[in-house]
């Protein structure tokens, strides 16, 4: 479905596809279960639905986990889950999507981590040398950076990112089994090492760059979005994962995860038809009107509605283009679409 989903040139005014950004939610479960935790941001018990979604809008990747998991430990697992066409290079998350040892990780793995730090002021800079100083902006910096432990580890780390790429681990599990204070964990301190180095450089980037800002707040508003749009898909219940077993509860972020693509790509087409009606009305919609849409809405979708599946039904040919094509040129694909009429999708 990502795949039909990129082949629609107007998700493409929306973003390219080389970014996503990830982000956690609250989920509600009673207190009586293994997975259950208080979470004291949120207040009350219960999980985290731990989402990726790219740049365009549709989601790659969700992840169930408890409230008290560092969120960041998952945000790399999208290099052997995502086996779609499109393969992004920047990764946007918020502060809860980060650390140095991640950092590290994601460098090694051609990964550009790019979140939205809370209390990035806070944050330790690291000098190159001990003995550096820098003119206006020396009072950041707290540290230097260990470079021979970073060389005598690097092997090491190598073989850990050739492992991630050869589908060998997940990140997240390298990452969790790194996340240990121990002095004798020489490989966690490398990688925290290499991290520091990342990202003091993203940090300087990130505040003498303006543009940088509005694109990484624009990213994670996606992602805020998206956490809005999927559960107003899973209506029923009072917003509680009522399984007590942890697979269920999995396959609950999965269905759910998925019927909101579904709707999203359902959008899409709808979006694309009504655009391409406009123009052969004689108003056709400029690319900067069209890039201010996204598949998010809802208002049209009865989630309450009857619904009546026609399996004999042909699918109708749907046009790829918002604009018609050069004469000559055509694209359609076919995809199963509602009843002319109907509020369900």
């Amino acid at each position: 479905m990502i795949n039909a989903y990129v082949r629609f040139p107007l998700q493409r005014l929306w973003g390219k596809g080389k970014s996503a950004s990830a982000d956690g939610m609250k989920w509600d479960l009673y207190p009586q279960n293994l997975m259950s935790e208080y979470h004291i941001r949120y207040g009350g018990y219960g999980g985290i639905g731990y989402y990726m979604v790219s740049d365009s809008y549709m989601a790659w990747m969700s992840r169930f986990t408890t409230c008290g998991a560092w969120e960041g430990h998952y945000i790399l697992d999208l290099l052997k889950e995502n086996e779609s066409e499109i393969q992004p290079n920047t990764i946007h998350a918020d502060t809860q999507g980060q650390s140095t040892a991640i950092f590290g990780l994601a460098y090694l793995l051609g990964i550009q981590l790019m979140p939205r730090i809370r209390d990035w002021k806070d944050q330790k800079f690291f000098r190159a040398s001990p003995g550096e100083k820098y003119k206006h902006i020396d009072d950041l910096f707290k540290g230097s950076v260990d470079w021979h432990l970073i060389e005598t580890m690097l092997p090491d780390m190598l073989r850990v990112a050739v492992s991630i790429r050869a589908g060998a681990m997940l990140p997240s599990d390298i990452l969790r089994r790194m996340n240990s204070h121990s002095r004798k964990n020489r490989l966690y301190f490398a990688f925290r090492e290499l991290g520091r180095v990342v990202r003091t450089w993203f940090l300087l980037q990130y505040i003498a760059n303006l543009e940088l800002r509005h694109e990484i707040q624009t990213a994670t508003t996606k992602s805020e979005r998206f956490n809005q749009f999927v559960r107003w898909v899973s209506f029923g219940g009072d917003g509680v994962i009522a399984e007590n077993v942890r697979d269920e509860q999995r396959k609950f972020i999965k269905y759910n995860h998925l019927v909101a693509n579904l709707l999203i790509f359902h959008n899409l087409v709808s979006m694309t038809r009504a655009m391409r009606k406009r123009e052969a009305d004689g108003y056709p919609v400029s690319d900067e009107m069209a890039a201010a849409f996204s598949p998010y809405s809802n208002e049209h979708i009865h989630r309450f509605g009857n619904y009546h599946p026609n399996f004999s039904r042909m699918p109708e040919a749907v046009e790829l283009e918002f604009r018609k094509p050069p004469q000559g040129e055509t694209g359609r694909i076919l995809v199963m679409m509602p009843q002319a009429g109907s509020k369900s999708a």
